[in-house]
């Protein structure tokens, strides 16, 4: 197999030391790099002094897209910044490469018409990685909201706050996509796995309101503070959904409560518990993750995604998921600055 890169920053080495390790030898590795350069990252953020990606995974780059295509890869992992992902997607597609795209699937729906007819008729396997997927307290969550644990679903809050300067201590996060907005930066777009999993667990919300802005002192260009209520229905009946997502929050949080009129159930990422509670017998149980290491979402959605390769499984999210997801953030995005709410087609 022959894979392609374009894109090495954080998440696009994760992605290539989880491939070598799924695949080792078996794997070609390729890299579209325009610029060159970049620090070697270790899997805890550290810089490995003195090293290049090319030397240390056995990468040919290119600073030429073309030509990187030209080397007819059977798949390409898309993980530039966000405004970038549509022109490199497309033109993979047209070589005929099956797409891991990183979320969101771009920073606007402009292009995606385009790209979706093309996989289609090519039949590529297209996944955009939203890896919270594949948490299993999240899967838990979901087995719950299904198999109707908690009756009627009334209600659900989830919240992502996490201190953005601290995410990437090796570079200067004024620098990076994340705050800036001509790179498809904002709480609305980095944090989108929120929004993406309310998606998996509530549905299309009909109408979306967002309130919030560059609300810190960070030195950002985009919205570091956002909240985020989404009109969704459940079994027939309406269903509010809130959102909370900053780059402020320190210590960190990330949950996600489910309120049903039988019962709640409350995951939390940083305890790796998902806690529920049973109105009827009064009885709390907590279902614990001792053993879950962050990267295995990672490796667990990237076997997904060759499983997919092989014609073996449906992508668990596909461009039209993904899609799906750029929606939400975009119709989120609209109302943060019009001040209404906006609805969703």
């Amino acid at each position: 197999m022959k894979a392609l890169f374009c894109g090495l920053g954080s998440i696009g080495q994760r992605h290539l030391r989880n491939l070598r390790g799924l695949l080792g030898d078996d794997v070609e590795l390729l890299a579209y790099r325009q610029r060159g350069g970049g620090p070697v990252l270790n899997p805890d953020m550290t810089v490995r002094a003195g090293a290049t990606l090319e030397s240390t995974y056995n990468i040919r780059s290119f600073s030429n897209l073309d030509d990187a295509l030209n080397e007819q890869p059977d798949i390409v992992f898309v993980t530039n910044p966000n405004t970038l992902h549509l022109p490199v997607a497309l033109a993979a597609a047209k070589a005929g490469a099956h797409l891991f795209i990183e979320k969101p699937v771009s920073h606007s729906l402009e292009g995606l018409d385009e790209l979706s007819a093309l996989v289609k008729e090519k039949h590529l396997a297209t996944f955009v990685a939203y890896q919270f997927r594949f948490h299993p307290g999240l899967q838990l969550l979901k087995k719950i909201i299904d198999w109707g644990e908690l009756g009627h679903i009334t209600g659900g809050h989830v919240v992502n706050g996490e201190y953005m300067p601290g995410w990437h201590p090796y570079e200067d996060y004024r620098e990076t996509h994340p705050a800036r907005r001509e790179l498809g930066g904002g709480c609305l777009r980095i944090q989108t796995h929120e929004l993406d999993y309310a998606l998996w667990l509530f549905g299309m919300p009909r109408q979306v309101y967002a309130v919030g802005g560059h609300l810190s002192n960070l030195e950002v260009d985009v919205e570091d503070a956002v909240d985020v209520l989404m009109h969704c229905h459940h079994e027939g009946r309406a269903l509010p959904v809130h959102i909370r997502l900053d780059y402020l929050q320190r210590p960190p949080q990330r949950v996600c409560e489910v309120i049903g009129d039988a019962g709640k159930a409350i995951y939390n990422y940083y305890t790796n518990e998902v806690e529920t509670h049973d109105l009827a017998t009064h009885k709390q149980t907590i279902h614990r993750f001792n053993d879950f290491d962050r990267n295995s979402m990672f490796v667990e959605e990237l076997r997904h995604f060759l499983a997919c390769v092989r014609g073996e499984e449906a992508p668990l999210v596909d461009l039209d998921e993904g899609i799906a997801s750029l929606k939400i953030t975009l119709a989120a995005d609209e109302s943060l600055h019009s001040g209404r709410a906006v609805a969703i087609a």
